[in-house]
């Protein structure tokens, strides 16, 4: 790096989450990247004054499903990464479960074309793992722009749904990159369906897809990763039992877990928010998020993503058991784990592998996860003090609700840098949607 130019933006005075721990210190972005660390007199065209704040690598969100193309009424690429910018958010990784699915090349493009002119973060999409392209995906999964495969072997429709030990098969097979796995298992959840219709209430959900539901498919798919050496990505895990078995398999398989399961808690969220709360895997008792926690004490756990999947309240109005499943939680993943973090539940190092340094690593994320010269200059501002209600009017998602309006959270972004440049800054997003497509290792 050329460091006798100047540099575009320079933050002054912050706490920076440096690999090797926090440190005071100034940080300086030229062309996308930080080009010089400890140099606070480095000249520069903009200059952020940090004191008192903490800078963070740029947040990973590895799990949001922004529903275009073909529900656009629930959610856009506009608003998701909007969304994600004013919550401190600079990458995503979007799911295949739109209209059309994601399971080819030109599927893929279609949502690239309108990320370049509309994401204003940085972005990349999952390729969705199928007995319809599964000889296919060794190929598809290098494709520019994507965050690898996504496995469903429940909860979801048409060639989407991978529930078969065969079709696991083939498509662990086919490709080297890791593969994330929505695993509950289809089988049980169909037999079981008659609980929820019986209940009618949706307090009855974790009782439908109970602990098997997700411990049978979890066994099952990591079975299949160990005969042919496939890394596995299990996401969105809900049970104290999965991670008791999990634990046992940290060489082949990461974990994910959501903010959701770590700040929510049956039945008192369904009785509190009827099918707002509902999601799949569900809210479960205390005793699971007590087993969640410990496992990301303890190292189990690798990442935490949002699984932001909106959908309208009208929809969510529906009867249940046909209301359906997700709510929003790429603007609200960060606030929610910084209040953890002043609670004492996590330290912030800790929350910055989860949310930065993790996806990076286990992902291949090329110049992203950690602030070093070198490295792209995405950034996330956060201040450890400020203390706010949540407030729904504030959120970009089209669907306008959150699980957490009037909690009061400590631990807010304030800045939002992307590329080396600050895309929102106190609530308000700056400039125009200028994300580009994440570059993954080969």
């Amino acid at each position: 790096m050329n460091t006798e130019l100047p540099a575009d933006l320079l933050i002054q005075g912050a706490t920076v989450m440096l690999p090797s721990g926090p440190t005071v210190t100034s940080v300086a972005c030229r062309n996308g990247h930080i080009v010089a660390i400890g140099d606070e007199h480095f000249p520069a065209a903009d200059t952020l004054d940090a004191t008192g704040l903490h800078l963070l690598p740029g947040v990973v969100d590895s799990q949001v499903h922004f529903r275009e193309p073909g529900m656009t009424h629930k959610e856009t690429l506009e608003a998701g990464t909007r969304g994600a910018v004013l919550g401190g958010v600079t990458s995503i990784f979007e799911m295949p479960n739109t209209q059309p699915l994601t399971l080819s090349a030109e599927d893929i493009a279609a949502k690239q074309c309108i990320a370049a002119q509309q994401a204003w973060c940085n972005y990349a999409f999952y390729m969705g793992g199928s007995a319809a392209n599964a000889e296919h995906l060794a190929t598809l999964e290098t494709l520019p722009g994507c965050s690898g495969v996504k496995v469903f072997m429940g909860s979801s429709f048409g060639d989407l749904l991978a529930d078969d030990d065969a079709v696991l098969r083939r498509i662990l097979q086919n490709g080297r990159r890791r593969v994330a796995v929505h695993a509950e298992d289809e089988a049980r959840l169909r037999s079981r369906r008659h609980l929820a219709e019986e209940a009618g209430h949706v307090t009855a959900h974790p009782v439908w897809r109970d602990v098997d539901s997700a411990l049978l498919a979890t066994k099952r798919v990591v079975t299949l990763a160990l005969e042919v050496s496939r890394p596995l990505h299990v996401l969105h895990v809900s049970t104290a039992e999965e991670m008791a078995f999990l634990q046992h398999h940290k060489a082949l398989v990461s974990v994910e877990v959501l903010p959701q399961h770590l700040t929510l808690c049956a039945p008192e969220c369904y009785e509190r928010m009827g099918t707002l709360a509902q999601m799949n895997p569900p809210i479960r008792e205390k005793r699971h998020q007590d087993a969640l926690w410990k496992a990301i004490e303890v190292g189990v756990v690798d990442v935490v993503g949002s699984d932001h999947a909106p959908h309208t309240r009208e929809e969510k109005k529906k009867a249940y058991p046909d209301s359906p499943s997700g709510m929003t939680g790429t603007q609200t993943l960060l606030p929610l784990m910084l209040d953890h973090v002043n609670a004492r539940r996590l330290s912030l190092t800790r929350l910055v592998d989860l949310v930065c340094s993790g996806p990076a690593r286990l992902f291949g994320m090329v110049g992203k996860g950690r602030i070093a010269v070198g490295y792209d200059a995405d950034l996330t501002l956060v201040d450890m003090q400020a203390r706010q209600a949540m407030d729904d009017r504030k959120l970009a998602s089209k669907c306008g609700w959150s699980a957490y309006d009037g909690m009061v959270l400590q631990g807010w972004p304030v800045a939002t840098v992307i590329n080396g440049r600050i895309v929102m800054r106190d609530g308000e997003v700056l400039g125009r949607p200028a994300g580009q497509a994440l570059q993954f290792l080969p």
